[in-house]
């Protein structure tokens, strides 16, 4: 029989252990330590969930690697065509983990009205691009149709539309320059069949989404000419591995860069979430074991007597320890549960709530996003009651310290 657990249960249903003089500090430890893992699980979530929306929208626009000709490197617009038959494409075969290539071609030019004009960047796809990135942020119409002939179907956001009064079915007027001479302008009436919002300003504001042989046609180009391929790779966390594999594997004309190396500053300011989750961590793990710390101490020096009784009847101090460690690991995993009952309502509520917002110019997102992994949730608990049970193992020396004849006639 294990009578140091049979002591720590006999303690904690006890009447006068709930109206004890150290009810409210052991109140307030479990308070600290809810209060520790509610702000850990809402910090490490909104992080991961700023951090996997963020570059989800990036690569939804520009994919997780591209492929384009040297001469466009320092260029959003395709300027020098490289040919599509390449042995990479559609199916880049000498590379695992690769989800898929598609084909593009950028065009800057302008949409002008009756009263106003906006500069804007048409990306051409093809039928092979992937649109669920895009529908899942359509907020009217429906995504164009590319399987056909050659049409003049776009996308155009909804920062476009507001900025020029525009609306679905809309046929608007574009203006795009000429290949042979910037002083020669080639007009275009496409219609707006689609309208969305990334929340994601750098890109709405400029980008619209059209039939890549548009692009080709207004460039003079044939059609086996294209501005690049977006590669598309199934684990992120492999991007630069890939990003290598893939630079070595396409021909000397050509070049690669992954989405982090085209907007580094963007992937630099949210890698500082992580450091912020670890600091945020650290402390609250340090002010939940500094307050069971004193939780235990009051615990201990409270029932002097009965330490002095137990070891009067021959119980060893590590046995004694073993009761309190008992009892404090009970108060610990009551601080968790309702830490994580707290936490994670909150974190549910703003997942399918939206009650926080967010400017996007500043965040990117309109909506504070929300990640929440069960993994991450497990291996916090377990990290929060394995630390805070270490730091309770020292202070619970000070039972060698009591001897039995002191404590009895102490009481």
């Amino acid at each position: 029989m294990n009578y140091e657990l049979f002591i720590a249960k006999r303690i904690i249903a006890g009447k006068e252990y709930k109206s004890s003089i150290s009810s409210p500090i052991i109140k307030i430890a479990i308070t600290a330590i809810a209060l520790g893992i509610t702000i850990m699980l809402i910090a490490v979530s909104i992080a991961s969930g700023f951090q996997h929306k963020i570059r989800d929208k990036m690569t939804g626009f520009k994919g997780h690697i591209q492929i384009t000709n040297y001469d466009n490197n320092t260029s959003e617009v395709s300027t020098v065509p490289i040919s599509k038959k390449q042995n990479f494409y559609p199916n880049f075969n000498t590379i695992s983990g690769i989800k898929g290539v598609q084909i593009f071609a950028n065009k800057a030019g302008i949409i002008r009205t009756a009263t106003d004009f906006e500069g804007i960047v048409l990306k051409g796809v093809a039928a092979d691009y992937d649109f669920s990135f895009f529908n899942e942020y359509l907020l009217q119409g429906r995504l164009p149709n590319f399987s056909l002939k050659r049409n003049k179907e776009i996308l155009i956001s909804e920062s476009i539309a507001n900025s020029l009064n525009l609306k679905l079915n809309d046929t608007i007027r574009t203006w795009f320059p000429s290949e042979k001479s910037s002083m020669k302008f080639k007009s275009r009436k496409p219609i707006i069949v689609g309208i969305f919002n990334t929340g994601f300003e750098q890109f709405d504001s400029t980008v619209l989404i059209g039939d890549i042989r548009e692009v080709q046609h207004i460039n003079g180009w044939n059609e086996d000419q294209i501005g690049g391929f977006e590669v598309i790779i199934d684990d992120f966390n492999q991007l630069k591995e890939k990003g290598n594999e893939v630079y070595t594997s396409i021909g000397a004309t050509l070049n690669s860069s992954t989405i982090v190396d085209s907007y580094p500053a963007i992937f630099e300011w949210i890698k500082l979430f992580d450091n912020n989750v670890w600091f945020i961590i650290i402390i609250m793990v340090f002010i939940a074991g500094i307050n069971m710390i004193t939780a235990l101490l009051v615990l201990i020096l409270e029932r002097v007597q009965m330490v002095g009784i137990l070891k009067a009847l021959g119980s060893n101090n590590w046995g004694i320890r073993k009761i309190f460690l008992y009892n404090a690991t009970y108060l610990i995993i009551k601080g968790l549960f309702w830490g994580n009952l707290i936490g994670i309502s909150l974190l549910l509520l703003q997942k399918y709530g939206s009650i926080i917002t967010l400017n996007p110019k500043t965040y990117y997102v309109s909506i504070v996003p929300v990640d929440i992994n069960i993994l991450t949730v497990i291996l916090l608990n377990i990290g929060t009651l394995v630390l805070c049970f270490l730091m309770l193992i020292i202070p619970s020396i000070i039972i060698t310290k009591i001897h039995p004849s002191k404590s009895i006639r102490f009481a």
